[in-house]
């Protein structure tokens, strides 16, 4: 309601919202700014980092999207940069040193950063930077024997490829869409440190609980005893603490490898405070899936540093050790210790070819493969929810039939048959809609009443926060059980399970269907997938794909034509100085 001018305008058009517009004002009474584009540039970095990017390009400044508004029409400022550039929100003025904002020169263009996350990134450049310098020390035989037991193929693989940079590099990174092999790849790759040196110690993380869980029950099936653990934990998370973590610049983590899985959700900050935290002389190693869904916080930083470019030469002695064949591979990817596993173990097919046609960008390939009729993927109208309801009918009788029965492997693994995804919170295609719908489905199949509120054997959980004194982490499912104790909640971790009374279970919930940013981690049977309208600013090529990739056997999507257009075509660009060139 203060607000005035271009401020107001673009509040009541929904392009800004009260705390962008807060921030401004207040930040105009501190430093002394009265100039209505500064102003405006200041609300917009504001709403930038609330949407997920680092910072505005401010050569795209009017590129905001708003559902039924004509950005086009509002009182865009003739030019923005010029003022910034002597604003004392940015040099400082008679108010005092007070400055919040950055301005950066690229060769692509100014960026308009809160110096906060500016630092963040710097933080993460020049940790880049510093360790691309110079060369770990390495036994080339010794690796090249290695390479040679752990990846027996005659011609060298991208895997292959992999292993030897993460042995030649301070700092390397392995991406690849699911079932390419990536957790084999770690698995090896820490085999052939601990072929370079006896005893070498080894961190094992993950942005989530449930995420680090399956991180060490795979890398155990690998035959490594290791465990995983959050990256909080990693660090040292202080509540309420004016420094957060036990583990920064001052206090280094004790490991002489860090190796971080499923990074795309590792947001900006969390990879700063992680970076900060890594000796000089330790490796790290960054993997995930670059494109999937980023961190629901500020930054994409798996990406950005795929995307990073180099203009290094080849490296005579990482050509000596994997062949002159590198399968695609360019040597500014590798330069930057990067490998993009390309090759599917787990799928292939219509699944397989339905994702990469997502994540190309092929609208018309991806709607050709939904009809195709093929075994693996169905599409529904949204009405036809028949053979939907049947699969959510399906699976909750094999979980209840299991828990009844005290047959805990036979639950868990009943849980992971089917798993019903929506892109929304709330609404009509939201998770609160179609985990009620769900509910009320099982409920007429079996003539009883589900109590949201309560519990009763074969209720699929969902755990909404870590608890480290139960170990039970945000993101785990599990089954509530029967036993002769009573009803008991299960939850699987690494070849084991964590058996806890219900009423212990301090932020859960019932969990028929899930947001598909709940499910990155996971893997299910059979998926079933809810698409909102076209309009929808959720509904994009890595929401699709990451749906997609959830299912192993088969993928059901329920939406329309323009929907499934509009989410192949939509990309999520999180504007970042990352993968620039050069900034000044």
């Amino acid at each position: 309601m203060s607000a005035r001018g271009a401020l107001a305008a673009f509040n009541d058009a929904g392009v800004l919202d009260a705390a962008d517009v807060h921030v401004a004002l207040r930040l105009s009474r501190l430093g002394g700014e009265t100039d209505e584009a500064v102003l405006l540039a200041v609300a917009l970095a504001v709403r930038a980092v609330r949407l997920g990017s680092v910072c505005v390009d401010l050569l795209r400044l009017r590129e905001v999207n708003v559902e039924d508004v004509d950005v086009a029409a509002l009182p865009w400022p003739l030019d923005a940069v010029a003022p910034l550039r002597v604003s004392p929100l940015v040099v400082g003025g008679p108010a005092g040193a007070l400055r919040p904002l950055r301005l950066v020169d690229t060769e692509e263009g100014p960026l308009l950063y809160l110096e906060r996350y500016f630092r963040q990134e710097q933080t993460i450049r020049q940790f880049l930077d510093s360790r691309s310098a110079t060369a770990p020390p390495y036994d080339a035989a010794v690796l090249a024997s290695g390479l040679a037991a752990g990846f027996p193929a005659a011609a060298p693989d991208r895997q292959r490829v992999a292993g030897a940079l993460a042995v030649t590099r301070w700092t390397s990174v392995v991406t690849g869409g699911p079932g390419t092999g990536k957790t084999f790849t770690i698995a090896r790759i820490i085999a052939l440190l601990q072929g370079q040196e006896p005893g070498v110690r080894v961190a094992l993380a993950a942005p989530t609980g449930k995420a680090a869980a399956r991180l060490e029950e795979k890398v155990g099936a690998q035959g490594l005893d290791l465990r995983a653990m959050t990256l909080h934990r990693l660090l040292g998370w202080r509540p309420g603490s004016s420094t957060r973590f036990r583990h920064d610049a001052s206090n280094r983590l004790p490991y002489d490898v860090v190796v971080v899985d499923e990074c795309s959700m590792v947001s900006l900050t969390m990879m700063a405070r992680l970076v900060e935290a890594v000796r000089p002389d330790a490796r790290l190693v960054l993997v995930g899936d670059a494109d999937q869904l980023a961190s629901i916080d500020a930054g994409a930083v798996l990406g950005d540093l795929v995307a990073r470019p180099s203009s290094a030469a080849p490296d005579a002695a990482l050509t000596q050790l994997v062949g002159a064949d590198l399968h695609g591979l360019s040597w500014s990817e590798l330069v930057n210790g990067v490998v993009r596993l390309a090759r599917g173990y787990r799928f292939e097919g219509a699944i397989a070819a339905l994702a990469d046609a997502v994540r190309n960008g092929d609208a018309d390939a991806a709607l050709d493969l939904l009809k195709s009729g093929d075994p693996s993927i169905s599409f529904h109208a949204p009405g036809d929810v028949g053979a939907l309801r049947e699969d959510v009918v399906r699976s909750s009788a094999a979980v209840t039939e299991a828990a009844l029965a005290g047959d805990v492997p036979g639950a868990l693994a009943a849980l992971e048959e089917h798993r019903l995804l929506c892109a929304h919170r709330e609404g009509p295609y939201g998770v609160s809609e179609w985990d009620h719908r769900a509910r009320e489905w099982v409920q007429a199949a079996t003539g009883r009443r589900l109590d949201p509120w309560g519990w009763y054997p074969g209720q699929p959980l969902l755990v909404t926060a870590n608890d480290y004194d139960t170990k039970v982490y945000n993101g785990d499912t599990g089954v509530v059980m029967a036993s002769g104790d009573g009803l008991v909640a299960v939850f699987p971790r690494a070849g084991s399970v964590v058996r806890l009374h219900p009423s212990r279970l301090a932020s859960v919930q019932t969990v028929y269907a899930m947001t598909i940013h709940r499910s990155q981690g996971s893997q299910y049977r059979r998926v079933s997938v809810v698409l909102p309208a076209e309009a929808s600013a959720l509904l994009t090529r890595e929401l699709l794909y990451t749906a997609i990739t959830r299912a192993r056997e088969h993928v059901r999507v329920v939406g329309t034509e323009e929907s499934v257009r509009a989410g192949v075509q939509r990309q999520v660009l999180r504007a970042s100085g990352l993968r620039r060139t050069a900034i000044t």
